[in-house]
């Protein structure tokens, strides 16, 4: 069990219609130093996609891609104890302030990237925001179960929020 807190700025501006959350940086994201950072994740790779863009690859591109598009990224957790990348393992879980962009972005919908993260948002943050989540299936490389062709259906969603 490692005592983890996240180092990442949230991604979003006053244009942010949709909110992506994950539930917190896995080591090769913390590694990278960005959102969804394992070379497997698809979470990249199926937004852009759902957008019609090409993949962005560097950092800043990921940063200029999200919000050209409206999208804002963040994690639910800004800490926790945690093994690994294992999601059931979290313990002691420290929300993330979710006023810090709902009350600067006028966000129309916000997704959760898995179950573990919805779960964690109903409990911490729903209660402050007072705003739903939609789930999604995780982008992770160990939700190999999930085909690319479901991910792309289901982050599809997020499109008519966008406008």
């Amino acid at each position: 069990m490692m005592k983890v807190t996240h180092d990442f700025a949230p991604v979003f501006n006053e244009e942010s219609r949709v909110l992506m959350l994950g539930t917190m940086p896995s080591p090769k994201s913390r590694e990278t130093g960005f959102y969804y950072g394992h070379p497997r994740n698809r979470f990249w790779k199926v937004v852009s996609d759902v957008c019609g863009e090409e993949l962005p690859v560097a950092r800043e591109d990921k940063i200029a891609f999200a919000l050209r598009n409206k999208i804002a990224v963040w994690d639910v957790l800004a800490g926790c104890e945690i093994e690994g990348a294992d999601d059931s393992s979290i313990r002691n879980p420290v929300p993330n302030d979710m006023s810090r962009i709902l009350e600067y972005a006028d966000i129309r919908a916000i997704f959760t990237t898995g179950t573990k993260a919805a779960q964690l948002y109903k409990r911490y943050c729903y209660p402050k925001t007072g705003m739903e989540a939609f789930v999604l299936p995780s982008t992770s490389p160990a939700n190999c179960r999930v085909t690319y062709e479901e991910l792309y259906r289901a982050y599809s969603g997020i499109c008519k929020y966008l406008t």
